[in-house]
């Protein structure tokens, strides 16, 4: 087990690789991966005994790699296994990439270029955007931040911090896995039961640091009034409170109806306050920005404090 020191050390390290280079441009690993799960989706989703299938084709999707990983940062030397921590968690952050998706939106709703705003909206949500309003865009797009600033950064964050590189993962693939399979469609409403019920348990304590993060870098009052009044009626257990004390803290409403898979869903209203629009979508990368800052220097606390003092 790594010391907290040491998994400072290589936090940081894995933040400033996701800083300077963002998601790899080649030869991504989640692009194997997807194929794979995709392979055993397309084997496994059909017949009978769906929720069992899903579970079986979950344990092969995630658990080899896992496993793999896990016995390399076990046998190979320190020096080397740190840097595999690093790559690990540099796979699993997504920070850069929040950035470089959404921050674009932000600018082109600025410039009422409604059009290329929606194209790259429909890049990041699985809502439909082709007749979406500066505003529908403008909720999908700080929704998405304050979301996956979870999703993508302090989830992976938080495990890493827990199980170290592995950890992190363990935590990226579950959350992908989520994120194909765990629709409440026809088609995945039994298969992908076990992905929506293992990426809800695995961000259930990320998701409410990440709540009160947001919480406290904002109108905190506001906050924790919306996270505690309109989080359960959001039909997912951790995106609710997330969004719920973002939109709060930012006093911006967000949530509403939306289009999914070519029909309207009626969902509740999230936040207190004004209508979101493109200076909202910033505002959320920069709460997004601002928690992880004080994430991170939480991590060097924790550290400090684990440290043994030396008369």
């Amino acid at each position: 087990m790594l010391s907290m020191p040491l998994i400072v050390t290589l936090a940081t390290a894995g933040i400033v690789v996701d800083r300077w280079f963002g998601e790899p441009r080649f030869a991504h690993p989640l692009v194997g991966f997807g194929k794979w799960a995709m392979h055993l989706e397309k084997r496994y989703n059909k017949g009978r005994h769906l929720r069992l299938k899903g579970m079986l084709a979950w344990a092969l999707a995630v658990l080899p790699p896992v496993f793999i990983t896990w016995w390399f940062v076990v046998a190979l030397p320190f020096y080397a296994a740190c840097m595999l921590h690093v790559l690990l968690l540099w796979f699993a952050l997504g920070a850069r990439s929040l950035h470089d998706h959404i921050a674009p939106i932000a600018q082109a709703l600025a410039q009422r270029d409604l059009p290329q705003a929606r194209l790259l909206t429909a890049r990041i949500v699985s809502r439909e955007t082709a007749n979406a309003d500066e505003g529908a865009l403008s909720r999908a797009a700080v929704e998405s931040a304050l979301e996956n600033g979870n999703d993508a950064v302090f989830g992976a964050l938080f495990w890493f911090t827990i199980a170290s590189g592995p950890g992190a993962l363990f935590f990226r693939l579950a959350n992908t896995l989520d994120a194909m399979w765990g629709y409440r469609t026809p088609r995945y409403l039994r298969f992908g039961w076990a992905a929506a019920r293992i990426d809800d348990a695995l961000n259930w304590i990320p998701a409410r640091l990440t709540a009160a993060s947001y919480a406290l870098l904002g109108d905190t009052c506001t906050a924790l009034r919306c996270w505690r009044e309109q989080a359960p009626r959001w039909d997912s257990p951790n995106a609710g409170p997330v969004m719920a004390s973002g939109a709060g803290s930012l006093n911006v409403l967000i949530g509403g109806p939306a289009v999914y898979h070519g029909s309207l869903e009626h969902r509740p209203t999230l936040g207190f306050g004004h209508p979101a629009n493109a200076s909202h979508v910033t505002t959320a990368l920069m709460l997004v920005e601002r928690t992880l800052i004080l994430w991170f220097a939480m991590l060097i606390v924790f550290a400090l404090l684990s440290v043994p003092f030396i008369h």
